[in-house]
């Protein structure tokens, strides 16, 4: 009965003890971390967080782009009230990222318009911000960028390590064991404490051991071990200072021996050396090991085994003092996640040395990218009559050996065909078994030594359609006499995404090359100017065709034009992007400005302001075969030529056969009808299918409506087509 009664009252007892700490356990709540209406997916690190939105993260200056999956480069808090989680007061959400869509549909929703795009690398959902079971979720969000954003109601966790003191000049040295002791802020480790070391030398001594008796007494020290750091134990010096008494006279060339193999680590390590005697204390910081040094040295505390002394532990074999690292040296730079492949020019005309110089410079952004299965890969690609693959994105994952890896290419030769290698990385580089990532940009940086030998501009706009980001970096361009050589005049403008100047780089000389290593690095790693694929919105010649008849009247005029010039916002606008041209028609037919008459965006909306009202009747069929003739027929042939026709009324004159016309030769027909429109004409002027390129509202202030869905199908259509 005892036995039981004890058994029982123990049994009580656990049990107590287990519901007060699941009481306390479950008193405990979760910190959540706040974030600003600013912040993009894409910036947290952290792949499923909650967090808390503020206030006022409706305005429209935060961008979101999508439903219900967002891109993430969209505004998580303007997503949240987008998809309905919380409102325009701010609350707590929860955040999954997930992979990238080939496409995201803009939508109106919650006060929110969303914006469509053709395809992103990565992407989000929001639901509401209720931890899941047995989830545990950070109380600090991970930023990719350099200065992550104040979190608003606590700090940043900030490990704290304190070492042991170094003595006042003249201080006496404790020749006894200390018992070393490490404390942070997160945990306290103890290192046990040693067996005392005998007062005599075992007759066992070696001529090595005595070479480190003959150091000078050092203070006792502490190196504050890191993940992979060295640990090197107080007694050291005290054990060489009771040797040094008995081995003073064993000096020279022993010593050098001893220390052979330790002495290129001399720089990176606290390894006790001759000094004043006076020891310089570390800094209360974090100890970060630098990538080159040994993850750690055979001075462990298992060393100090009871009954043993410094001398018998086998400290001069290189085993001991050289174990393999714990951990890579590095996992790469997570604020650089982009898959890179390097195009270099191996023609003739470069020479052996400039090809020596741009190996060179490969080697030093390798260094300054941190390459690694966390943070950017890198591949390169070498072309001169023909490219070929040096090596891929998965070859080598760190930057020591993707440096040696360079070292040994070997030039080709052959002219400097550079349409012929942006063909190859399009078709056969990024590929998921050359080590493409998926979730990262993939980016192109090609080098050319003058200029090319072949067209650039259609294998470039191929590659950007398939969401490449290409840089151009050219080193010494043609003088005036070598420029009647150049195929293709300005082909870095032809061949870059934007032309202002971001996505190409030009060094006048091959000796300056070095100097750009940073500034290449800082575009390539800058993630929210990598949206080349928004290329739907780029390679287009986009004619509009405007009813100015009576029936509109001038001040739905002006409705019609502010329609036109949202629409034409959207896209981006230069000579090798999008371009657009206008048309005003009456019975009569008017060109307002063509393709190539304005190369920037501003210039192509104030051209649409300075358009005034025609008044007349309305001729829709000629207006089709008039725009055909002055913008389609003139369009370049690398253009998707679309067609944009607003018209309030029937058309007098037959629309279907100039309209049939215009579908042979390639022009893609949207058709907006505003009041009176026939929707028998609308359907006919339309491209098939009519649902996705026929609109029709009943009154001129609600065109505005149709802007976003314009968008969406131009886009949805770009991003069904195959690729060549």
């Amino acid at each position: 009965m005892k036995v039981i009664a004890v058994v029982f009252a123990l049994l009580l007892t656990r049990t107590l003890a287990t519901k007060e700490v699941a009481k306390k356990n479950k008193k405990s709540k979760l910190y959540v971390p706040q974030i600003e209406c600013d912040i993009k997916a894409a910036k947290i690190i952290t792949p499923e967080f909650i967090a808390k939105c503020p206030s006022g993260c409706q305005d429209t200056k935060y961008r979101v782009y999508g439903t219900d999956i967002y891109a993430s480069f969209s505004s998580v808090c303007g997503a949240a009230i987008h998809s309905g989680i919380i409102d325009k007061s701010g609350g707590k959400i929860l955040v999954q990222k997930v992979a990238g869509q080939s496409g995201y549909k803009g939508s109106y929703s919650n006060g929110i318009q969303s914006l469509s795009l053709p395809r992103w690398r990565e992407s989000f959902i929001v639901s509401e911000g209720k931890p899941k079971k047995g989830v545990q979720y950070p109380s600090t969000l991970e930023y990719s960028s350099v200065k992550s954003p104040p979190v608003k109601g606590g700090t940043s966790p900030r490990r704290e390590y304190l070492t042991t003191a170094a003595p006042l000049p003249g201080t006496k040295i404790v020749t006894s064991l200390p018992k070393p002791t490490v404390m942070t802020t997160e945990s306290v480790s103890t290192v046990p404490k040693p067996t005392a070391v005998p007062t005599t030398i075992p007759t066992t001594v070696t001529t090595k051991a005595m070479t480190m008796a003959t150091m000078k007494p050092q203070p006792a020290m502490h190196r504050v071990r890191d993940i992979g750091s060295s640990h090197v134990h107080p007694a050291y010096s005290s054990v060489a200072a009771v040797a040094s008494r008995q081995v003073q006279a064993v000096q020279g060339r022993t010593q050098n021996q001893a220390f052979r193999s330790t002495s290129s680590y001399a720089s990176n390590r606290n390894i006790p050396r001759t000094n004043a005697g006076i020891q310089r204390q570390e800094p209360i910081a974090s100890f970060r090991k630098p990538a080159s040094s040994p993850a750690n040295l055979a001075m462990e505390t298992d060393l100090w085994k009871s009954g043993s002394s410094l001398f018998e532990t086998g400290f001069s074999s290189k085993e001991d003092l050289i174990p393999k690292p714990l951990d890579p040296v590095s996992h790469g730079n997570p604020n650089c996640k982009v898959d890179l492949s390097f195009l270099i020019d191996g023609s003739w005309s470069i020479g052996k040395r400039r090809f020596q110089i741009q190996k060179q410079f490969l080697k030093d952004v390798a260094q300054a990218l941190d390459v690694g299965i966390a943070g950017p890969l890198m591949g390169i690609i070498q072309y001169g009559d023909d490219p070929s693959t040096e090596f891929n994105l998965k070859t080598h994952t760190n930057s020591k050996d993707l440096k040696n890896a360079i070292e040994k290419i070997l030039q080709k030769g052959g002219l400097s065909n550079v349409g012929k290698a942006l063909s190859f990385v399009n078709k056969d580089f990024f590929e998921d078994s050359n080590g493409n990532r998926g979730g990262a940009p993939n980016v192109a940086i090609v080098m050319v030594d003058g200029w090319p030998t072949d067209k650039v501009e259609e294998a470039s706009r191929l590659a950007r359609e398939s969401g490449i980001n290409i840089f151009f970096v050219t080193i010494e361009g043609p003088d005036e006499n070598e420029k009647q050589n150049v195929i293709e005049p300005n082909f870095v403008d032809k061949a870059v995404c934007r032309t202002n100047g971001y996505y190409s780089i030009n060094v006048p000389s091959w000796f300056g090359l070095h100097k750009i290593v940073q500034p290449l690095v800082k575009r390539v790693c800058d993630s929210d100017h990598l949206v080349c694929s928004k290329t739907c919105l780029n390679s287009a010649d986009i004619g509009f065709v405007i009813d100015g008849s009576s029936s509109v009247g001038t001040g739905n005029f002006r409705t019609v034009l502010q329609f036109v010039a949202n629409i034409s916002k959207e896209f981006e606008i230069s000579d090798t992007d999008t371009r657009i041209g206008a048309v005003q028609y009456t019975y009569e037919q008017r060109l307002e400005f063509s393709f190539d008459k304005y190369r920037t965006k501003q210039d192509v909306l104030n051209a649409i302001k300075r358009i005034n009202y025609w008044s007349g009747g309305t001729s829709t069929g000629a207006a089709i075969n008039y725009a055909f003739e002055q913008l389609f027929s003139k369009s370049k042939p690398n253009k998707r030529k679309i067609m944009i026709l607003i018209t309030d009324g029937r058309s007098y004159d037959d629309v279907r056969g100039p309209a049939t016309a215009a579908h042979h030769n390639g022009v893609i027909a949207y058709s907006i009808g505003i009041a009176w429109a026939a929707q028998d004409e609308l359907e006919a002027i339309a491209t098939d299918p009519d649902r996705q390129h026929s609109f029709f509202v009943d009154e001129f202030d609600s065109l505005y409506r149709s802007v976003p869905r314009i968008i969406e199908n131009i886009c949805t259509e770009f991003n069904s087509q195959p690729r060549n």
